[in-house]
C-alpha cells in the first residue's frame, strides 16, 4: 500500500510540472495576482500601432499639395481667323469655310473658286474610254472636288473648336495649378487627370480630321504626278512605234535613226 501512494505522488508532481511548462507567458506584477502582463499581446498592439502610423503618414502625403505649381504653367493661344482676299467675291465661301464649321460654305466656296466643267467638255468626254488620258484627268478633278471641300471644313472645324474649347481648357488648367486644399485632395486630383485625358482625346480626334485631309490631298497630288508620268511613257512608246513603222530617212540615205525622240 505504501508503494502505491508514492507512485501517485510522482504522477501528480509530473502533471503539475507539465502544466507549468505549457502555461502562457503571462505573469503577475508586484505580487498581485489579478494584474497580469502578456508580452505577446503587447507585441501585437505595438505592431498595430506601427501599421496605423504608416497608413496615417501615407494619407497625409496624399493630401499634401505643391506650393509652386505655376513653374509648370503654359499658355494656350487661340487660333486667329484667316483673312482671305476676295476682290470680286471669288473666295467669299472659302473665307467662311476656313473660319467656321460650315460644310455648305466649303462646297460652295470651292466650286466658286475653281474652273467648272462646261457642256462642251461633257460632250467630248462622253466619247472617251475608261483608262484614257482625258478620263484619268477627269477622275483626278472629281477626286479633288470631293476631297478639297472636306479639307476646308476640317480646317474651319478645328479653328472653331479650338476657340470654343479655350474656356474649358483654361478652367482645367486653373484647377491643375491651384494651390488650395479644395483642389488638391486625392479624389479631386484624379478627377483632374480624367478631365485632362478627355480633353487630350478630343484634341487627337480633331487633329485626326486634319491628318485625313492631308492624306486626301496627297492622294490627289499623287494621281496628278502618276498621270503625268503615264502620259510621258505613252508618248515615248507612241513616237518610237511611229519611227519604226514609217521611214523618215532622207533621199539616198542608207540608214535611219529611229531611236530619237523629239
Amino acid at each position: 500500500m505504501k508503494v502505491t501512494l508514492t507512485n501517485r505522488r510522482k504522477w501528480l508532481l509530473g502533471a503539475g510540472t507539465a502544466l507549468l511548462l505549457t502555461a502562457t507567458p503571462s505573469f503577475a506584477l508586484f505580487g498581485i495576482g489579478d494584474i497580469v502582463f502578456d508580452p505577446t499581446s503587447y507585441a501585437s498592439l505595438v505592431s498595430q500601432l506601427t501599421t496605423l502610423e504608416s497608413q496615417y503618414n501615407m494619407l497625409k502625403n496624399n493630401i499634401t499639395h505643391f506650393s509652386a505649381k505655376q513653374l509648370w504653367q503654359t499658355e494656350l493661344h487661340a487660333l486667329e481667323n484667316v483673312n482671305v482676299a476676295s476682290m470680286f467675291g471669288e473666295t467669299a465661301g472659302i473665307k467662311i469655310a476656313l473660319n467656321s464649321n460650315n460644310p455648305s460654305a466649303s462646297l460652295t466656296g470651292w466650286q466658286t473658286a475653281t474652273v467648272p466643267m462646261n457642256s462642251n467638255a461633257n460632250t467630248y468626254l462622253a466619247g472617251q474610254q475608261l483608262g484614257s488620258s482625258r478620263m484619268s484627268q477627269l477622275a483626278m478633278i472629281e477626286t479633288s472636288d470631293g476631297v478639297s471641300p472636306d479639307c476646308l471644313t476640317a480646317m474651319g472645324q478645328y479653328r472653331s473648336s479650338r476657340t470654343t474649347n479655350l474656356t474649358a481648357n483654361g478652367s482645367l488648367m486653373s484647377n491643375q495649378f491651384d494651390n488650395s486644399d479644395s483642389t488638391n485632395a486625392e479624389v479631386q486630383q484624379l478627377n483632374l487627370l480624367n478631365a485632362a485625358a478627355g480633353q487630350r482625346m478630343s484634341e487627337m480626334q480633331s487633329q485626326g480630321s486634319l491628318q485625313v485631309c492631308l492624306a486626301g490631298q496627297m492622294t490627289v497630288a499623287n494621281m496628278e504626278r502618276r498621270n503625268a508620268a503615264a502620259e510621258d511613257m505613252n508618248t515615248a512608246a507612241f513616237v518610237q512605234q511611229q519611227r519604226s513603222t514609217n521611214d523618215v530617212s532622207a533621199a539616198n540615205e542608207g540608214s535611219t535613226w529611229t531611236t530619237y525622240l523629239p
